[in-house]
């Protein structure tokens, strides 16, 4: 008999999943995008939940409602060259390159650096990142006990942490009373629509499609191996972990509009962090503030490397997925060692690019009910997708790229001739064209189809032959 599961393994892996996506950027963005949108943080905030927390609930639809058990498959009907092409790079971005050596540096940049005399900061960002990744590699080896560690453990202690703060910010100091009084300029829909794409620096609508595997592994683990019931436990599920996730944003957001009242803009949501926490509790709210960005930032690397790890590992079974844990551990490791701004100075164009497709990919999934499968319908949509992906690549590249002649001529000319494309919005049109000329040529080449001829039985014929 089908085990079902109970409400409290739900709670529990709700709370991983919350765990998994909670991390560098989830701390870090919020609080500087309140900052920026002063009093119009409540239209920023509705345009950061739109692509933090709606793209990735829908991301983990998708994977529920084709009832796939990775991006891989979710991708496949557009091609298997595609597939994996997307499934690697994706992962590479999310567990290699930028996400997981993010976890490493916002937590020394944060927690550790201010402790550390000037001239230290090199040689402690070494120190650290050996010790963070080292701890994350332990954690992820056995891959029954993630939801244990995380689940059960790690992100409960978050999630209190997280609560004091708020508690002290807005119930005993009462700065969520005073937030009303901050000064609104009239430009609410570009907050709204900025709050959006600062919510494409979260990462989540990628490792949506990313903690797919995590979580069908760990619901295979409670014994569910029906994948209509899986897919229906990972939906409600990822319901349960990005509601609880949309109310924290909304507290951050607010405390860093909030945090204008006392300070001055921040470079950076990092340093708004630390000198938010110095405000209302001295050194001790620097403490707490490390130990909350330790937890967030340690349960976010677990969960990267382990579905980057599981999904290559069934891709290339023949290396596994303790070859790629070691693997990922590893180069996390190495590229934290850059820092933190160069981390995020190349994270943008490639985000930049793998957004629209995987916004394009969550969008077909979840109308697998009407549209099936339909390899024209995907290829058709993943191919139009293309083209103003790789336009927001080359607008959001370095300055050493972005002022190279052939660069600045394609950015000169699509900012004059692409709808959308000032504002990164542009892979909403070729991505409708697309959707909709797949099923319009899908229609009529089924119209066209032959009708197949009805085969009369002989029996049949020699009785209408006597009649």
């Amino acid at each position: 008999m089908e085990n079902t599961l109970t409400k409290k393994q739900y709670l529990i892996l709700g709370s991983l999943l919350f765990g998994l996506f909670f991390g560098a950027g989830n701390l870090i963005f919020p609080i500087h995008l309140g900052q920026l949108s002063n009093g119009n943080w409540s239209a920023a905030a509705i345009g950061f939940l739109l692509s933090a927390i709606l793209l990735p609930l829908l991301a983990i639809l998708a994977i529920s409602v084709t009832r796939s058990n990775s991006m891989y498959d979710l991708a496949r009907p557009a091609g298997k060259k595609f597939a994996l092409f997307f499934m690697i790079l994706t992962h590479a971005t999310l567990g290699l390159l930028v996400a997981t050596p993010r976890t490493a540096t916002v937590t020394f940049s944060i927690g550790i650096q201010p402790f550390l005399p000037k001239g230290w900061e090199h040689g402690g960002l070494l120190i650290f990142s050996l010790l963070f990744f080292g701890a994350a590699y332990l954690m992820a080896y056995n891959e029954s006990k993630i939801t244990n560690y995380i689940g059960k453990l790690l992100n409960p202690i978050l999630l209190i942490l997280l609560a004091a703060i708020f508690f002290v910010a807005f119930i005993i100091k009462g700065d969520l009373r005073n937030i009303a009084l901050l000064p609104q300029a009239h430009q609410a829909t570009g907050q709204l629509v900025n709050g959006f794409l600062q919510g494409y620096n979260t990462m989540d609508a990628l490792a949506g499609l990313g903690f797919g595997v995590t979580i069908i592994t760990a619901l295979k683990l409670f014994g569910m191996n029906n994948s209509k019931a899986r897919s229906k436990a990972v939906a409600k599920v990822g319901a349960l972990s990005m509601g609880i996730e949309a109310i924290v944003y909304i507290f951050l957001i607010a405390l860093g509009a909030s945090s204008l009242q006392y300070t001055q803009l921040s470079d950076n949501g990092g340093t708004a962090f630390t000198q938010i926490m110095s405000h209302y509790t001295g050194l001790a709210g620097t403490a707490i503030l490390g130990a909350v960005t330790l937890l967030a930032c340690l349960t976010s690397c677990v969960g990267l490397i382990t579905s980057l790890s599981q999904d290559w590992g069934r891709r290339f079974p023949k290396l596994g997925y303790h070859f790629f844990l070691a693997l990922t551990s590893i180069g996390a490791f190495l590229i934290a060692n850059f820092g933190l701004d160069q981390i995020i100075l190349y994270s943008s164009p490639i985000l930049s690019f793998l957004y629209p497709l995987a916004i394009a990919l969550i969008i077909l999934g979840l109308l697998h009910p009407l549209i099936g499968q339909q390899k024209i319908i995907y290829k058709s949509t993943i191919l139009l997708t293309f083209i103003p992906a790789i336009l927001d690549l080359i607008h959001n590249l370095p300055p050493i790229f972005a002022n190279l002649a052939p660069f600045k001529a394609i950015d000169a000319w699509a900012s004059h001739a692409i709808p959308l494309f000032n504002i990164g919005l542009d892979f909403l049109p070729f991505m409708l064209v697309g959707l909709f000329a797949g099923f319009i040529i899908t229609k009529l080449m089924t119209f066209k189809a032959p009708m197949p001829t009805a085969t009369v039985p002989p029996k049949q014929i020699y009785e209408n032959q006597k009649r």
